[in-house]
């Protein structure tokens, strides 16, 4: 029997217009997907975005609902959109033209793990592709939109804040020596998927804490930020990217010892965001 694709934790009272959505840190794994992988349980976890929905566990205690997917990123994919299908991994399926995650194995049904690591033996026919969107993709994104809907009918706006973690390794790749290693990333699409007085706000939040923040380097943003943010219809959408190495061991998937301290930092952070989107807050309104 198929468990439920996602749980929304709802406050006793919603009085902000923030939604938080914790897309990658599902975590059920069906036993026969296992079985039939390449990976063993614990490789084929690598991909996962571990503990993030824990971490954010304190969101409705600051009244906004936090939405959290139950499928493993390796099972499914939910920050690609429901047409990413890799024609590599399922049969009947055309070449996605210029779409470089779909041709790196990172589709909706994602072909590999965490350094190109391959899942399956063989192909999935769309049938089967076609029933995991079905059953997992839709029902999450349309519990996404409907709560998204109820903050701007509420509030007048609506800000999500989609919950990610990183590789240390991702980010340190990618800087020069000169420049100090972000611990977090918000990524707007480079402005278009928010107003710039939210983003900076929730910035703003990060450093108050005393963490490295970066805006849109390494990761800007994937198809959450990209089709939810829509200021211009009162729909902001910001992503955050964490780095891992912060409260938990990547190499054995486990908390290390300055977990607790750490998710003591973000309670404070996600207070600070809830309150971005109270409307004694006076949120900024795009142009129609």
């Amino acid at each position: 029997m198929q468990q439920a694709p996602f749980t929304v934790h709802a406050p006793e009272t919603r009085d902000s217009a923030v939604v938080f959505a914790s897309p990658h840190s599902g975590r059920q794994y069906p036993d026969w997907f296992v079985s039939q992988s390449l990976l063993d349980s614990h490789a084929i976890r690598s991909s996962e975005d571990a503990f993030v929905d824990d971490l954010f566990d304190c969101a409705p205690a600051f009244g906004a609902p936090l939405l959290v997917a139950h499928a493993p990123r390796a099972f499914l994919d939910l920050n690609r959109a429901a047409d990413e299908l890799d024609p590599a991994l399922i049969e009947g399926v055309r070449k996605f033209n210029h779409n470089p995650r779909v041709a790196s194995g990172l589709g909706v049904i994602p072909r590999v793990v965490a350094n190109g690591r391959p899942i399956y033996y063989g192909k999935m026919t769309l049938a089967e592709a076609g029933a995991r969107i079905d059953s997992y993709w839709r029902p999450y994104h349309e519990a996404l939109q409907s709560l998204l809907n109820e903050s701007r009918a509420a509030f007048g706006n609506a800000i999500l804040v989609d919950c990610h973690s990183m590789p240390r390794e991702a980010v340190s790749a990618s800087l020069r020596p000169d420049i100090r290693r972000p611990e977090i990333v918000i990524g707007d699409r480079f402005g278009a998927a928010a107003h710039c007085e939210i983003v900076e706000e929730i910035v703003a939040a990060f450093e108050a804490e005393g963490f490295v923040v970066a805006r849109n380097a390494p990761f800007a943003g994937a198809y959450v930020t990209q089709a939810y943010g829509r200021p211009a219809r009162r729909q902001h959408a910001i992503q955050v990217e964490i780095d891992r190495s912060l409260y938990m061991d990547e190499a054995t998937i486990t908390p290390h010892d300055g977990f607790k301290p750490f998710k003591a930092r973000l309670a404070n952070v996600i207070a600070d965001i809830t309150a971005i989107g109270r409307p004694a807050q006076a949120l900024p309104l795009a142009a129609e």
